[in-house]
C-alpha cells in the first residue's frame, strides 16, 4: 500500500478546496448532500456512514 496525499481547506459556509496528487477540486455541502466539482458526491446516512456516487 502506498502513501496518499490529500489536503482539504475550508473556504467557509460548507465550501472546501480539496488538494490531492491528481489536482484541485471544490466541494459544497448542502445539508446531508455533498457535491464535488468533479461530478461526484455523497449522501450522509448517519454519523460515520455515507453513500458515495458519481465519478471519483
Amino acid at each position: 500500500m502506498g502513501f496518499v496525499f490529500r489536503r482539504s481547506v475550508s473556504l467557509g459556509r460548507g465550501t472546501r478546496l480539496n488538494l490531492s496528487k491528481r489536482g484541485a477540486s471544490l466541494s459544497q455541502r448542502i445539508g446531508r448532500l455533498t457535491l464535488s466539482s468533479r461530478g461526484g458526491g455523497s449522501i450522509r446516512i448517519a454519523r460515520g456512514l455515507s453513500f458515495r456516487f458519481g465519478r471519483r
